[in-house]
């Protein structure tokens, strides 16, 4: 094989299989029809042909496979010409089954949230050891400045999805990865256009529990009940599970020294190993962080000596990044797409600013969301928030008026970025933090929110 085609390039999965195929030295072209930053970004500086839309002539005739994407279905015009063509096509997770996984040491973080996090400490911390791991994660690591990379050590760390896998393979991404090491992050109830219920979901995970080989280690956040139902169902692999609580059946626990989890000590099995200082918020951060050492440790890596790394970690790009301050005014852009990661997040926030103004701008993007699968938990998980604007789409099929008036805080909905942006204007004040919120484009709304306020 020496060139493909990848539908959906501009994904953040399929972006990180562009970057690996280049890696490989093939040849490789792509199509998509929503391309913002950062994977933009990160597929011109590859130099990766990009096409905007789905036209069937896109699709170069000396290309050897076609990569599609999750977001594509049959009806798309490129789907069905690769398919009336009798061409050879793949998904995303089985060209890296294929192609990157064989012959390495796998680990897969799965989790309704705080995979990306997760998966980027994870390979930070590897890399501390001087392991020189292999990665695909969503969304590009500022420590690496690239969602993906081969690396040239045995082990390789993937952000394992329960999304499906393609339109002709139904299955979650993560069943493709038979990986050694998998974290259970957390379970909650999402993507609402493919899982009728939290069970259909918990099923999925018990796939992927069974690929885990006896050798290998299931790393499990302990305070989850789901994923207690989850091992239930039938586990053969040694079981870890992590935690805040210091209870003793847990084998990795932490104890905070801040409420906003930025100062935590690391415990394992009733011995601590030493004290983290890191710029992450929150306590979700934290268990992420207790996730990532317990499967470094599974692989034999010396957790208390590459503690101190921590300090330097800079996560992803659109996980709480400061966009950039004005007039005391700073702003951040985070990819939200769950209640759950929503309260978290502003909690982390609130316990670091202290009585300082949160405002919150907040795109319901998710499939989820957007079905409305979350509605009645919006309002609750902004209750840090002091000032909310909703972006109220046209094409959003519920109405957000009882979202907004059910807000603790001052709530106000838009119809478009240009007036959330005017809106941020008139209400922000010298010492606000100010928060988007979308898991899309946004409309370039963070930046462009900086520059007003700037002009």
């Amino acid at each position: 094989m020496n060139k493909i085609h990848i539908l959906g390039i501009a994904g953040t999965f399929m972006g990180g299989v562009a970057a690996l195929a280049r890696e490989l030295g093939l040849g490789v072209e792509g199509s998509d029809q929503a391309v913002y930053p950062p994977m933009s970004t990160q597929l011109e500086r590859l130099g990766i042909a990009l096409q905007q839309g789905y036209a069937p002539d896109n699709i170069a005739p000396d290309c050897d496979q076609v990569v599609v994407g999750n977001a594509l279905s049959r009806g798309n015009p490129a789907v069905e010409q690769v398919l009336d063509a009798g061409r050879a096509y793949t998904s995303g997770a089985q060209w890296l089954a294929e192609n990157v996984l064989p012959g390495r040491d796998t680990l897969a973080v799965a989790g309704t949230h705080g995979k990306t996090t997760t998966t980027t400490i994870l390979t930070f911390l590897l890399q501390a050891a001087g392991r020189e791991p292999g990665f695909l994660v969503g969304g590009v690591a500022e420590d690496f400045g690239v969602s993906a990379r081969l690396g040239r050590g045995r082990e390789f760390v993937v952000e394992a999805d329960e999304y499906d896998t393609a339109f002709f393979d139904k299955r979650s991404k993560f069943v493709h990865y038979r990986p050694l090491v998998a974290i259970l992050n957390n379970l909650e109830y999402d993507h609402a256009d493919i899982f009728p219920d939290v069970a259909a979901i918990q099923r999925q995970f018990h796939h992927l529990v069974r690929t885990v080989p006896r050798r290998g280690r299931l790393i499990v956040n302990g305070e989850d009940e789901r994923l207690a139902e989850v091992l239930a169902m039938g586990c053969w692999t040694p079981v870890e599970r992590f935690g805040l609580d210091g209870r003793d059946d847990y084998e990795w626990t932490a104890r905070l020294r801040n409420d906003d989890g930025s100062a935590f000590v690391v415990v394992h099995q009733g011995r601590e190993l030493g004290e983290v200082r890191w710029p992450l918020l929150g306590r979700h951060n934290v268990m992420n962080a207790l996730a990532a050492l317990a499967a470094a440790h599974a692989v034999g890596v010396d957790v208390a000596g590459v503690l101190p790394a921590l300090a330097s970690f800079r996560s992803v790009k659109r996980r709480m990044e400061v966009v950039g301050e004005h007039d005391g005014i700073t702003v951040y852009d985070d990819f939200a797409h769950h209640p759950t990661a929503i309260a978290t997040t502003l909690a982390g926030l609130r316990a670091k600013v202290g009585a300082a103004r949160i405002v919150v701008a907040m795109e319901p993007r998710s499939n989820s969301m957007r079905l409305g699968a979350h509605a009645d938990a919006l309002a609750p998980s902004l209750a840090h928030a002091d000032v909310v604007v909703f972006l109220q789409r046209p094409e959003l099929a519920w109405d957000a008026g009882q979202v907004i008036a059910a807000l603790d805080g001052e709530g106000v909905g838009v119809a478009d970025a240009d007036t959330l942006i005017a809106q941020l204007c008139q209400r922000v004040r010298a010492g606000d933090h100010v928060v988007f919120m979308s898991n899309g484009g946004f409309d370039g709304a963070p930046r462009r929110f900086l520059t007003a306020l700037q002009a």
